[in-house]
C-alpha cells in the first residue's frame, strides 16, 4: 500500500515535471532535435548500407560535389558524406553519452563523500579534484588518449576522467546544503546511518541537480571526443564527426573548396550541443525555483 502510494506520488511528480518543460519553448525544441538526430543514429543500419563505409566498395569519385546519387557529395576516397555523417552521428553521440555517465556517477560519488563524510576524507579528495582542476582538460585527455589503446573505451575514459571533478564540486556544494536542513539532523537523532541518509534524503535532493547538468556534460563530452579526433587522436576505425573533419583537413579539403565535406559535421556538432544546451537550461530553469520565478 505505502509503495503504491510512494508511486503514484512520483508519477504526479514527473507529470508536473513535464508540464512546466513543456512550457519551456527553447527546452522542448532541443529535444525534438536531439529526438530526431538519435532516432536517425538508432535507424542508420536499416536506412543506409553500412558497406558503403568501406573504401573499397565506394562508388562515387573524390571529393566530388553534392549530385549523381550523393547528396552531400562524397569524401576523398569516394564514400558518400551523408553516409559518414549517419554512422559519425552513432560514435558522436555514443562516446558523449557513456563519457557522461562516467563521469557524472565518479562526480556524485566522490561530491557526496566529501560532503557527506568530512573530516580528513574531504581533505584528501578535495586535493585531488583540485589536481585534476587545475590541469588542461584538453591536454590531460589528449595524454590519457595517447597512453591508452586506441579506440572508443579509450577516449571514453579520457574524457570522464578529466570532466568528473566539476561534477563532484557541484554536488559537494548541494550536499552541504541538503544536510543542513533540519530532518536531517531528526534522522540522526533517531539513529539512522550514512547509508541511510545518504541513500533517503541526501541523493533524492541531489539527483535533480545531477541530472540537469548530465545534459550540459553531454554536449561538453561530444565536444572533447570530436576535438581529439580532429588532432587526430581519434579511433580511425570509427567514422566520427570530429574524425571527418580530420580526414577533411588532411586530404586540403580547403584548399578544394569541398565544403559539402567540412560543413556538414561541422553544423552537426553545433546543432547536437546547441541541442543539449537548451536541453540543460530548460531542465535547469524548470528544477531550480528561483530561475523559474523570473
Amino acid at each position: 500500500m505505502t509503495s503504491a502510494i510512494v508511486w503514484r506520488r512520483r508519477r504526479a511528480a514527473a507529470g508536473r515535471l513535464w508540464d512546466q518543460f513543456r512550457s519551456q519553448r527553447g527546452g522542448l525544441f532541443g529535444l525534438v532535435i536531439l529526438a530526431v538526430i538519435v532516432l536517425l543514429a538508432l535507424l542508420a543500419p536499416v536506412i543506409t548500407d553500412p558497406s558503403g563505409l568501406d573504401v573499397t566498395h565506394a562508388t562515387g569519385g573524390a571529393l566530388k560535389p553534392p549530385g549523381d546519387g550523393f547528396l552531400l557529395g562524397t569524401d576523398e576516397t569516394g564514400r558518400s558524406v551523408l553516409l559518414l555523417l549517419l554512422w559519425g552521428s552513432r560514435v558522436s553521440l555514443l562516446v558523449g553519452f557513456a563519457a557522461t555517465l562516467l563521469c557524472v556517477g565518479i562526480g556524485t560519488i566522490v561530491g557526496i563523500v566529501m560532503a557527506h563524510f568530512g573530516g580528513w576524507v574531504q581533505a584528501v579528495l578535495m586535493r585531488v579534484t583540485d589536481f585534476f582542476l587545475v590541469l588542461p582538460s584538453l591536454v590531460l585527455a589528449a595524454v590519457l588518449s595517447t597512453v591508452l589503446t586506441p579506440g572508443i573505451g579509450s577516449i571514453i575514459i579520457a574524457i570522464a576522467a578529466t570532466a568528473w571533478p566539476t561534477t563532484a564540486r557541484l554536488v559537494r556544494s548541494q550536499t552541504l546544503a541538503v544536510e543542513s536542513r533540519p530532518y536531517i539532523e531528526r534522522s540522526w537523532a533517531l539513529g539512522a546511518g550514512h547509508w541511510h541518509v545518504i541513500g533517503k534524503h541526501v541523493l533524492p535532493a541531489v539527483l535533480p541537480l545531477v541530472f540537469a547538468n548530465t545534459t550540459l556534460t553531454v554536449g561538453q563530452s561530444i565536444i572533447t571526443e570530436s576535438t581529439l579526433a580532429f588532432l587526430g587522436l581519434g579511433d580511425p576505425n570509427s567514422a566520427s564527426w570530429g574524425e571527418m573533419l580530420h580526414n577533411a583537413l588532411q586530404v586540403g579539403a580547403v584548399t578544394a573548396r569541398a565544403w559539402w565535406y567540412l560543413l556538414p559535421p561541422g553544423l552537426a556538432i553545433g546543432v547536437v550541443v546547441l541541442a543539449f544546451m537548451m536541453c540543460g537550461r530548460a531542465l535547469e530553469a524548470v528544477l531550480n525555483p528561483r530561475l523559474r520565478e523570473r
